[in-house]
């Protein structure tokens, strides 16, 4: 029997991806040019996918990067001057606001304690802020942004840029994206791929923003600026060599995910997350890390456990569920369980099974 990767990234993956992957195979698509027309066609598909089953503005820009890690900094690179404000719920969103410290801009911080979201005042933001970042799914901890806030904070400010961090959350959530200028995630947690590829939304606003920055001379990244990116992808083409198979893959599997609608996979992961809460609260050794039921993660479901997590993980490993241990400081005492559409029911179910044999 092989192992269910239940982790939070890597992930399983889509239960597609095999047979796609020995097609990619058969048709050398490792091994043919960024320049050419095939990868142009390939480029192609996976835009036009996302934008179709994510709900995406035509007028809105995708580009790949080498990791969502790397659009932190290409982000505050091309779209922040001086001043951006972040939203810190955990330890990921922590690390976005110490990117642009590091390069060297000024940076406000809204920051809630761990297993708690932070709650946006206007009163906190200054009138010279040019960026909010927010962290829609906070992989360390489980605690999920609500969408509504962001929105609410994108209507106050209709002149800032507003910054999503929606890695281990997407494709769940039914992102406004009109409302919003940047969203990013990475393709090995819920489209369930090879690491190794970041996927960059983002709105007219932002190339606008890196033009005028480039165009007073303000340093906005070498290959990967907005400026390079949007010259190649206006060709479908990407200014490096990029991960030919995974833009591939993932073009597949979103054309997989749109057959069988994205509604059905929302449904499926709210029924897969109710399920395991349940069992969590009902449980003697384990509790929902997150106490407000209104920003548990649908996706990454942190659960703290009475003594080591090691207990529970090694014995599910050894019924290959493979779960993930806790983040950070957390790392004996949580246990991480990834919810991602290639996740069925039936597994769920049986994950569920397995964990309360541990009373």
């Amino acid at each position: 029997m092989r192992n269910i990767y239940f982790t939070p990234g890597p992930a399983a993956l889509y239960f597609t991806v095999e047979d796609h992957i020995k097609t990619a195979l058969r048709q050398q698509i490792p091994s043919i040019s960024h320049r050419s027309k095939a990868f142009q066609s390939i480029y192609q598909e996976c835009e036009e996918n996302l934008k179709a089953l994510l709900t995406i503005p035509e007028d809105y820009h995708v580009f790949f990067t080498g990791s969502a890690t790397e659009i932190w900094e290409r982000i505050i690179q091309n779209n922040v001057d001086q001043h951006c404000h972040h939203y810190v719920n955990g330890a990921f969103s922590d690390r976005f606001r110490a990117f642009a410290n590091e390069l060297g801009k000024k940076v406000s911080v809204e920051k809630a304690a761990d297993g708690e979201r932070v709650i946006p005042h206007q009163d906190q933001v200054s009138k010279d802020c040019e960026l909010l970042a927010f962290t829609l799914n906070e992989t360390s901890t489980g605690v999920a942004q609500p969408l509504e806030e962001i929105y609410q904070m994108a209507r106050a400010f209709p002149d800032t840029l507003i910054a999503v961090d929606a890695v281990s959350t997407l494709p769940y959530p039914d992102i406004d994206y009109s409302k919003v200028d940047t969203v990013f995630f990475s393709v090995q947690k819920g489209f369930g791929l090879p690491a190794g590829l970041g996927v960059w939304i983002l709105s007219p606003r932002c190339v606008e923003k890196a033009q005028r920055l480039l165009d007073d001379g303000r340093v906005v990244g070498t290959y990967h600026s907005i400026p390079s990116l949007l010259e190649k992808a206006r060709k479908n083409q990407t200014p490096e060599t990029p991960n030919v198979l995974n833009i591939y893959l993932l073009a597949k599997v979103c054309g997989d995910m749109m057959e069988k609608g994205i509604g059905k996979i929302r449904q499926e992961t709210e029924y897969k997350s109710s399920l395991m809460y349940h069992t969590l609260d009902e449980h003697p050794l384990l509790r929902p890390f997150v106490k407000d039921p209104h920003i548990r993660s649908k996706t990454v479901i942190v659960a703290e456990t009475e003594g080591t997590a090691t207990t529970l993980i090694d014995m599910l490993k050894n019924n290959q569920l493979v779960v993930g241990g806790g983040y950070g400081n957390y790392k004996t005492k949580h246990i991480r369980i990834a919810n991602f559409p290639t996740h069925s029911k039936e597994q769920f179910e049986m994950l569920v099974d397995k964990i309360n044999l541990l009373k």
